[in-house]
């Protein structure tokens, strides 16, 4: 199995079975994504080495754009997908298995946790696993500490509150939070 077949089979949101081949494959690409994300901790690099990292870690090149203030911590790395003028605080972690995709204009806070993998409630088949995307729309602001879970699509314009914890798709132009996340409020969008 190579990547574009382990990426095609959780990008169709299939099962990962515990010790199959699509989990084995995920534990070797682990590895790549450790040894990357160590070498971006480490020590400092300048704004275009982490650009540099980071288009490695994904297997894609970033926006010139994008900004990254590290820690930063990915299990994958392979399946985050960045648009233009993205920035990520630091000490984020993204289990990006079942695919991360954030779009132009987002800004995401220190500490935040982007999970796109269930495990199964049986306890006898507790090892498969169930990627589900997380898709960020353009223009969102993800504030500290916030955790969003698998599945979930955040509209455009959205603001998630420090904190909250993101279980449900979010509309675009609102401000949610809490635990679970709710709707606290509407934005009122000016065009002056």
């Amino acid at each position: 199995m190579n990547v574009d077949e382990f990426l095609e089979h959780l990008n169709q949101r299939e099962v990962v079975k515990g010790g199959s081949e699509v989990h084995l494959m995920m534990h070797d690409i682990s590895q790549e994504a450790l040894k990357l994300t160590t070498e971006l901790n480490g020590s400092y690099h300048p704004p275009e080495e982490i650009r540099e990292i980071f288009s490695r870690l994904t297997g894609k090149p970033v926006d010139e754009t994008f900004g990254l203030f590290p820690p930063f911590a990915t299990d994958c790395g392979k399946n985050i997908h960045v648009g233009k003028n993205v920035f990520i605080n630091s000490g984020c972690r993204f289990q990006d298995q079942g695919g991360i995709f954030i779009g132009d204009g987002v800004l995401i806070g220190h500490n935040v946790v982007l999970a796109t993998l269930n495990h199964d409630i049986n306890p006898q088949k507790r090892s498969d696993m169930y990627p589900a995307p997380i898709r960020i729309g353009n223009n969102v602001w993800i504030g500290a500490q916030a955790t969003v879970l698998p599945g979930v699509t955040i509209g455009d314009g959205a603001i998630v509150a420090a904190g909250a914890v993101v279980t449900k798709d979010v509309p675009a132009n609102v401000i949610v939070g809490g635990v679970p996340a709710k709707i606290i409020k509407k934005i009122e969008i000016n065009q002056k």
